[in-house]
């Protein structure tokens, strides 16, 4: 059942007591070599330890949280929503972040640790508390198909998964052959166009031509992320059931403000960055029958079990960018999870068993 209202006032009044937070370095290699470091934080207090993820530096320049080793005045006895309004008030940065977005994602590595505390100090699990039941997780491999765009990235891990889907970043290089050989796997649910970050566009009419191409070799994908520009506008007036958005939406009220007038929302919890404000997005989506899916970032840790969850109890049946970490490796093992993700909340706290 669909919540109408926000089950935030459910987890606001738990009780959490902080001792001490600590910082712990994750690494992996990614798709494409690329080197990704995340870090837990953990906070402890009353016996127990409540984990978060920080993925907000992508590549370590002494601003992550396991290089600096920020002091922060976190310990006392609080409520969960005591403590997130204390948290604003502080700076885990030592200096600005390149991107704004990123205090999001700091902010949500501390409030996801503090729900897992509570909860754990509690004895109950997130589901238990919202009074929602955890159903198998749908999910897509999210990726882009390198420098020099090949298909090879996609056949390996059909190979190791033969029924994994796909969430693709699309590229004006892409050429016709490429679309043609991807379309032909059947195996894609969702294109990103990330054409919501602000880059240059260098080539309007590759641009334009990439959307035509797509338009019609995946005419069931989800479109998401696409140009706010009038030739691309123009393109989807005919697609808008199936435009969806991401990088906008940092809060309920962001989702009826994007360019175009799209009704599906990736909801990504690092993004929209604090319990408060996702629990309102959740809310609005159901009281408008929006469609949902969620979104990651590349977490190692336990934030990608965290993502799993949510979208066991908000949005199983539906292309979730949340696939098992491993999926994300360069070369990935054999023996892969398939989808659906059988659901596996721990007994207590905010974490999806391993």
């Amino acid at each position: 059942m669909a919540h109408m209202e926000s089950l935030w006032p459910r987890l606001a009044e738990l009780p959490l007591v902080v001792e001490s937070c600590e910082y712990d370095r994750l690494h992996a290699v990614l798709a494409h070599e690329f080197q990704r470091v995340t870090t837990h934080v953990r906070l402890v207090g009353d016996g127990t330890d409540g984990l978060g993820e920080d993925v907000s530096v992508h590549v370590e320049n002494g601003t992550s949280l396991h290089e600096t080793q920020p002091t922060l005045p976190l310990a006392g006895e609080w409520t969960l929503a005591g403590f997130c309004d204390h948290l604003a008030t502080l700076d885990p940065w030592p200096k600005p972040p390149e991107w704004e977005a990123a205090r999001r994602y700091r902010n949500w590595a501390f409030e996801s640790a503090a729900l897992d505390l509570a909860l754990r100090q509690a004895g109950r699990a997130l589901h238990d508390v919202l009074g929602l039941e955890p159903r198998p997780v749908r999910f897509v491999n999210s990726l882009g198909l390198g420098e020099q765009p090949s298909i090879e990235h996609v056949r390996r891990r059909l190979a190791r998964s033969p029924g994994v889907r796909f969430k693709l970043d699309a590229e004006a290089i892409w050429s016709p052959a490429l679309i043609d050989e991807v379309a032909a796997t059947g195996a894609v649910d969702t294109i990103d166009f990330k054409g919501q970050y602000g880059l240059e566009v260098k080539d309007p009419e590759a641009l334009g031509a990439l959307y035509d191409r797509v338009l019609a070799a995946f005419p069931d994908a989800y479109l998401e992320d696409p140009h706010d520009l009038p030739e691309i506008a123009r393109r989807l007036g005919d697609h808008l059931e199936r435009v969806s958005y991401d990088a906008p939406i940092h809060t309920a009220e962001d989702i009826g403000a994007t360019p175009l007038p799209a009704r599906v929302v990736n909801v990504k919890p690092s993004r929209i960055g604090s319990l408060r404000a996702l629990f309102e997005v959740y809310a609005r989506c159901a009281r408008e029958r929006r469609p949902m899916y969620g979104g990651g970032m590349g977490e190692l840790g336990v934030g990608r079990g965290q993502i799993e969850l949510l979208a066991a109890l908000f949005h199983a049946d539906a292309p979730n960018d949340v696939a098992p970490s491993a999926y994300n490796e360069d070369d990935p093992p054999g023996g892969l999870p398939a989808s659906p993700l059988a659901p596996r909340p721990e007994a207590t706290g905010f974490r999806w068993a391993a």
